[in-house]
């Protein structure tokens, strides 16, 4: 097709694009005419994005704490971003299943990974001065981490592992949520009463969850899978990914949690205590919550024994 062929083509693409916009292709082409050419910088509110670390304290490394924590929440907006994509899709595509889910598997190994930085990367002096400016919040708080949750599976599985014998697939999602998991790791480590913590959380965000968790009923990705074909579920690649998924997110993400937790609130065998109050030694280990989001794909050992050699480690580092 030769060059002006090309560009009439192009037209007539436009036209029929805007035909029902109320304006005519001429006025389009007019803003694009005026428009100034796009830059890097305002493409992704360069320097809006490099203006939202605050610290509240004058020690560098409380930079290095925010930012870390501000990547983590824009790798789980990557994480929901595919996640919705599985919930909404009706093709039952396997291709389509395996390609979001492996993506997700990215994001997470990407997390786990970068932890390093959390762990090795700030002065435990400053980092033990500074926390004391930021009570009482604290990650317990990431709203988008118990979206991925939500979004996973149904929300009996997440049900704190002493209660989910008096729960069951068909109990409402309100009275299920009382009973999730992370409500138990942010008590008063003295009292057991909700800490300030959790309440300012509840306050904000129950409303959005109840609303997601009943949004997605009968269709979390394990829901979806649970709905596949016979044939596609026993597929050998998503089964992988999936499980693959389950042990990032459940697993090696807390776990690696948890290792920057001991680097900089446990010494001389005793624990200070997280900004937020939250009883973190028995709120972190997958070992003792087992919250697993495809159960179906695990053997009954891989279950018994979720997170245990993780744990052991380093609870027990010259044992392992």
């Amino acid at each position: 097709m030769k060059k002006d062929e090309q560009i009439a083509s192009q037209i007539n693409k436009l036209e029929e694009k805007f035909k029902d916009s109320g304006q005519d292709l001429s006025a389009y082409l007019d803003g694009l005419l005026y428009q100034r050419y796009l830059t890097y910088w305002d493409y992704i509110h360069l320097d809006t994005l490099l203006s939202l670390q605050v610290p509240r304290t004058h020690f560098p490394d409380e930079e290095i704490f925010i930012m870390y924590h501000q990547i983590t929440e824009l790798y789980f907006k990557l994480i929901l971003h595919e996640q919705k994509q599985l919930v909404e899709d009706n093709t039952n595509d396997v291709d389509f299943f395996i390609q979001r889910s492996e993506r997700i598997n990215g994001y997470f190994k990407a997390l786990t990974s970068s932890f390093g930085i959390m762990i090795n990367g700030m002065q435990r002096e400053q980092f033990l001065r500074y926390r004391m400016a930021l009570l009482p919040a604290s990650g317990f708080q990431s709203v988008q981490y118990r979206m991925i949750e939500i979004y996973a599976c149904p929300l009996q599985h997440l049900v704190h592992h002493t209660e989910r014998d008096i729960v069951s697939a068909n109990t409402p999602i309100e009275e299920l949520f009382e009973h999730v998991y992370w409500k138990k790791g942010a008590t008063d480590v003295k009292t057991g009463e909700k800490t300030l913590t959790l309440k300012q959380f509840e306050q904000r965000y129950t409303p959005r969850l109840l609303r997601i968790a009943n949004q997605v009923k009968g269709r979390t990705i394990a829901d979806k899978y649970d709905g596949l074909p016979k044939q596609a579920q026993q597929n050998p690649i998503l089964i992988k990914t999936l499980k693959e998924l389950d042990l990032n997110a459940n697993v090696n993400w807390p776990l690696m949690h948890m290792g920057s937790a001991y680097r900089y609130l446990a010494k001389d065998k005793t624990a200070v205590n997280a900004t937020g109050g939250t009883n973190w030694k028995q709120y972190l280990p997958p070992s003792f919550q087992k919250i697993i989001f495809f159960p179906t794909l695990h053997s009954k050992k891989e279950q018994e024994e979720w997170g245990k050699e993780w744990v052991s480690h380093i609870f027990n580092p010259k044992k392992v």
